[in-house]
């Protein structure tokens, strides 16, 4: 069955899909629950803003996607990501703090697409193991990532869309966006292998593994009706 488990009992889930528009009497059912936070975590590709469009639509949870647009030094960062790492990493870390922090006191129930653990625990993590990130600049900016965790309010539920790096390739080709399509492979299967490190740690709050590679969004009833039960359980 398709369950919400606590972090220390991870089981691969099944995909569900719900196609009911918003608005809908089950729709202000499930999401009647107010200040509730739910985390969308995943690679590139895994299916993160698709999920979080869904949940909007299906029960009107107010969506908030990744902030990308606004970072003064992400040009640079292409540019030469040894010089400019840290600079853009910790702009991307300040920005969604400071988000979170708003996020604390929201009075609607809100899906996030990734969250401030995976700047930190995933792509800072991963510039400095492929030497992008100075041992130095990385030190300071996991003490400051930690620090800024003690005052964030951990999501309600994670739920962390597992994908092959197969499937993810694939996924990128696919939606064409033509910024995405030089990421090397090889990028995309050490973002995965994080991912699953930082999941198998993470502790902050009940976690749902979702294996986004199945997921159905407009056929499968038996799952739409283990989705729906399992979210009014939750919330």
């Amino acid at each position: 069955m398709f369950e919400t488990i606590p972090a220390t009992e991870r089981v691969l889930q099944r995909p569900c899909v719900i196609g009911v528009a918003r608005g809908s009497v089950e729709a202000r059912e499930v999401g009647s629950s107010v200040n509730k936070f739910i985390a969308i975590a995943g690679n590139i590709g895994a299916g993160k803003s698709s999920l979080v469009e869904f949940l909007d639509a299906r029960y009107g949870f107010d969506p908030i996607y990744e902030p990308f647009a606004g970072n003064p030094y992400l040009d640079d960062f292409y540019g030469d990501m040894k010089r400019w790492a840290f600079h853009s990493q910790l702009y991307f870390l300040t920005h969604k703090f400071r988000l979170h922090l708003q996020l604390n006191e929201a009075p609607r129930t809100f899906v996030q697409d990734r969250t401030i653990y995976e700047d930190a625990e995933i792509f800072a993590t991963n510039l400095f193991k492929s030497k992008k990130m100075t041992e130095r600049d990385y030190a300071t900016y996991m003490e400051l990532y930690e620090s800024m965790k003690t005052a964030l309010r951990p999501p309600d539920l994670l739920i962390y869309l597992r994908c092959s790096t197969r499937a993810i390739r694939r996924r990128i080709k696919q939606r064409g966006r033509e910024s995405e399509q030089s990421i090397p492979t090889a990028y995309l299967r050490q973002l995965n292998g994080l991912y699953e490190d930082w999941i198998d740690r993470y502790t902050a709050s009940p976690v749902l593994v979702w294996d986004s590679e199945r997921l159905d969004y407009l056929t499968n009833l038996v799952d739409q009706l283990e989705f729906k039960n399992q979210l009014k359980r939750f919330l």
